[in-house]
């Protein structure tokens, strides 16, 4: 199976939007310690406390704070600048969020994606350029059948509406801008979870916080299904995939990321029970909601991606739990955050 090539990586000029998020801190860190010169674009952290400050991130890169939302902003900092490869993960990523402030999350995912790919354009050396979606880009009639990357796209709530349009725009940019001499593409990831991400309406985070507090965490659809990924195995696909768009000009131009078909399914309850389990919390409490626009079913079809360039996550639902959780505890029990990413980075390149 394809993986993660440091020497590829090496000495590269790497643009990474959304480096103060928190698989955007995993990116960079991971960048970092190849040897790559990354340079990050990105708002302030939106979390407290934050990975990218835990793991001191911007002392890795070049960080740049601004709004992707400005043309003229992200104009100025690739200004000068000369840049291998892009990976755009900047992005209003939470769904209810979105819901929330609607204006804001088409702001940032679609028009932050077009003020990207149109600075781009006077990047004489880029050889690739990848933008971050997801796995709810997909006109999702809850059926649970596994989408796969001709299925049709759609979004019944602003996020998942947000990030299909911006897989229309790049589609776009790349049809008129790009192809053939600069490969642009998509990646959709499936839902993750990780060591260092504190974000509000988090699954992950909300059993932490709860966990540290004393507190049950509460579930509204503890029944839901979602194809869980340990940040690890997304952060691989997505450099994996960058490696492949620029070195192997058939490369298709989207691809699915989520974890190894036939695995074992984990519902969102589940998902809270291992996690209460590591951390020695409470027992969950259900809080329905009946007013979610979220989906209570969520698979994506993963094999493109082997079958295209090689790549395959490696962690199956329980043991991206194990792992997530262990991250917490050795960081509330005084760990170094920088120390323990490099940790599970290098045990995942070692194959541990």
């Amino acid at each position: 199976m394809a993986a993660v090539d440091p020497a590829f990586w090496r000495g590269k000029r790497v643009l990474l939007t959304g480096h103060t998020g928190f698989k955007g801190s995993w990116a960079a860190i991971w960048l970092a310690h190849m040897g790559a010169e990354v340079t990050g674009l990105a708002q302030t952290p939106d979390q407290t406390p934050s990975l990218f400050e835990l793991a001191r991130v911007g002392d890795l890169v070049e960080s740049r704070i601004l709004d992707m939302r400005d043309p003229g902003a992200v104009e100025r900092a690739l200004s000068g600048r000369t840049f291998d490869l892009a990976l755009h993960m900047a992005a209003q990523a939470i769904v209810r969020a979105a819901i929330e402030y609607p204006v804001g999350a088409f702001a940032t995912n679609v028009m932050g994606t077009v003020h990207l790919l149109q600075a781009l354009r006077e990047q004489p050396a880029l050889k690739a350029a990848l933008v971050i979606t997801s796995d709810k880009v997909y006109a999702n009639a809850e059926t649970g059948r596994a989408f796969a990357e001709g299925d049709a796209l759609g979004g019944k709530d602003p996020y998942s509406a947000s990030k299909a349009a911006c897989e229309i725009v790049t589609q776009s940019y790349a049809r008129s801008y790009f192809e053939p001499r600069v490969p642009v593409a998509t990646a959709r990831g499936g839902n993750v979870i990780g060591g260092g991400d504190f974000s509000r309406d988090r699954i992950v985070a909300d059993i932490v916080r709860a966990a540290r507090a004393g507190e049950a965490v509460v579930l509204r659809h503890p029944e839901a299904t979602r194809p869980w990924q340990h940040v690890l195995d997304c952060v691989a696909g997505y450099l994996t995939y960058l490696q492949a768009l620029a070195t192997e000009p058939e490369t298709p131009r989207a691809l699915n990321f989520g974890p190894r078909p036939g695995g074992p399914q984990v519902t969102v309850g589940e998902l809270a029970s291992l996690g209460v389990e590591a951390l020695g919390g409470q027992p969950w409490r259900h809080e329905p909601d009946p007013t979610s626009l979220e989906a209570r079913s969520l698979a994506i079809d993963a094999g493109l991606a082997r079958r295209a360039i090689g790549f395959e996550s490696r962690l199956d639902a329980p043991a991206a739990v194990a792992l997530t959780m262990d991250w917490y505890r050795r960081q509330a029990a005084g760990e170094d955050a920088h120390r323990l990413c490099r940790t599970q980075i290098e045990g995942y390149e070692a194959g541990r």
